[in-house]
């Protein structure tokens, strides 16, 4: 099962993350299966990789509530079930 989580980077007291898409077995700092966007919580930007995003929640991954959260604030959810509602 693969999940949309945060990938910890930077330095000391100065922590920015990367979101991957990762195997569930896999450690925090694991090698990743694609990176889909980033995260700095000091400056609170982020940038996050729509498609490539969208691609991963339609083949069934599961985001943490962190990345939940985040995407949920750039509107990646209204996205999909718009595309959903375009489908059928």
């Amino acid at each position: 099962m693969v999940k949309l989580r945060l990938k910890r980077c930077g330095r000391k007291q100065r922590a920015i993350y990367r979101i991957v898409a990762i195997d569930v077995r896999s450690r925090r700092e694991g090698r990743d299966l694609r990176k889909v966007g980033f995260y700095d919580p000091i400056t609170n930007q982020t940038y996050l990789n729509l498609p490539a995003i969208l691609d991963f929640l339609k083949k069934g991954a599961q985001p943490t509530r962190t990345v939940h959260d985040i995407s949920k604030k750039a509107g990646i959810f209204t996205e999909l079930s718009l595309n959903k509602t375009k489908l059928n």
